[in-house]
């Protein structure tokens, strides 16, 4: 979906859509633990993981969280921006973990969308589901901000 930025108010309390599926590989994840220091064996020891609580190594929390600008992205384009900023999380949920070799996808809702000095500060809400899942991997309320050009 396409927005022009002085429009995306007018979409505030809807959902927008949802991103296409993508797959949690191993090499992300341990892509993931090399950039972040986090090498738990849940992540990255496919032996041990084997006869963990889930079966097998599972995707970081904040990897998958991390996945927020490339899902938004594919779903909604704002345009007539000049900069976007990540200004921040106000909530944050991982209902489910996410096992290496699952898919994952974001159904993205705007929750609000508030004029500020020089643009508009607006609240995403991205709830990642788990392909076959029952619960999402991850609930959250993320904000951007919108540089007009």
């Amino acid at each position: 979906m396409l927005i022009a930025l002085p429009e995306l108010s007018g979409h505030a309390g809807q959902e927008v859509g949802r991103s296409p599926w993508h797959e949690i590989t191993r090499e992300q994840v341990r892509a993931f633990a090399a950039a972040t220091g986090d090498h738990q064996w849940l992540h990255v020891d496919d032996e041990r993981a084997q006869a963990g609580p889930y079966g097998t190594t599972i995707a970081h929390g904040f990897l998958t969280l991390a996945l927020a600008p490339l899902l938004l992205s594919e779903t909604v384009q704002i345009e007539g921006c000049a900069a976007v900023v990540n200004y921040g999380v106000d909530r944050l949920r991982f209902p489910a973990a996410v096992r290496v070799g699952s898919r994952v996808r974001a159904l993205v809702e705007l929750q609000s969308a508030d004029e500020i000095a020089g643009g508009v500060q607006a609240v995403w809400k991205l709830t990642y589901e788990l392909e076959g899942g029952d619960k999402p991997a991850c609930v959250a309320e993320i904000v951007f901000r919108y540089l007009a050009a």
